[in-house]
């Protein structure tokens, strides 16, 4: 065997080696992105749901945005206050306050109060649904088809459909927006958490036409107008809207509504 031969091989492959180790240093001093240390200790903090409800894409964009600056603190409505405080620790700045947020399905109109017209037999979608006639099998062409399109988008188990109407468990919800997103009917809104008082309807017909489709509609009496002692209640398109900015949940809207809308 040739000696010599072995350890001419061995010395080229070492030699090649350190010069691939070298040209790949250099390469990467060369490409090197240099790395925000705040924004990765801000990613840390953040739930990681990527949901969007910041504004921003995902996680990842929102640690970069309040790295930057750019963006508030507080802006992850998933984390909220605990993961506002982490992050006010590694920015060195004030959390502030931020008022919580859930989501909630503004109708009523269960199999009990709202009766089908017709039996609908296709995919169990309310986006399917709503484009069948009437928009549904519902009497009530505004109210919750009741097919789950926002409790299949629901992250947090927040959602149950309860005998034909979703309704959203406010303890659960993180305000992330997804089934405001996917409702085909714009039922659901964000309403401050520490309110206790919302409408729950969204049929903007007259008193008499909504009577007729669900017994449990908002029928524009104004009652709840002019029981507020906060003028903070005002109709628009027949339907009542309360300015939680002035609500106190004094309670008086919901005594004086006749049809027992108001939650």
């Amino acid at each position: 065997m040739d000696y010599i031969q072995i350890l001419v091989a061995a010395g080229v492959i070492a030699g090649i080696a350190i010069l691939v180790g070298i040209l790949l240093g250099k390469a990467s001093e060369i490409f090197k992105v240099e790395v925000n240390e705040k924004e990765l200790a801000v990613r840390e903090c953040l739930p990681g749901n990527n949901c969007g409800a910041c504004g921003f894409p995902g996680c990842d964009g929102l640690a970069k945005a309040i790295a930057e600056g750019s963006a508030p603190i507080n802006a992850c409505p998933v984390g909220g206050d605990a993961a506002a405080a982490k992050i006010s620790a590694v920015m060195g700045g004030e959390a502030g306050e931020s008022v919580r947020m859930a989501a909630v399905v503004k109708c009523k109109g269960d199999c009990t109060a709202c009766k089908d017209v017709y039996s609908y037999v296709g995919p169990k979608s309310c986006i399917i649904a709503s484009n069948t006639p009437n928009g549904g099998p519902k009497a009530c062409n505004s109210g919750c088809l009741g097919y789950g399109e926002c409790k299949k988008v629901c992250e947090f188990g927040a959602i149950e459909i309860i005998d034909g109407v979703a309704v959203i468990d406010r303890d659960k919800c993180k305000a992330c927006k997804k089934c405001i997103e996917v409702c085909p009917r714009k039922l659901i809104s964000l309403v401050p958490y520490n309110k206790t008082h919302i409408i729950m309807c969204s049929n903007k017909d007259k008193g008499l036409d909504v009577k007729n489709v669900c017994s449990a509609g908002c029928i524009g009496c104004t009652l709840c107008v002019k029981a507020c002692p906060k003028e903070a209640i005002e109709m628009n398109q027949n339907l009542p809207v309360i300015d939680y900015d002035k609500c106190v949940n004094c309670g008086l809207c919901a005594k004086k509504c006749p049809m027992k809308n108001i939650s």
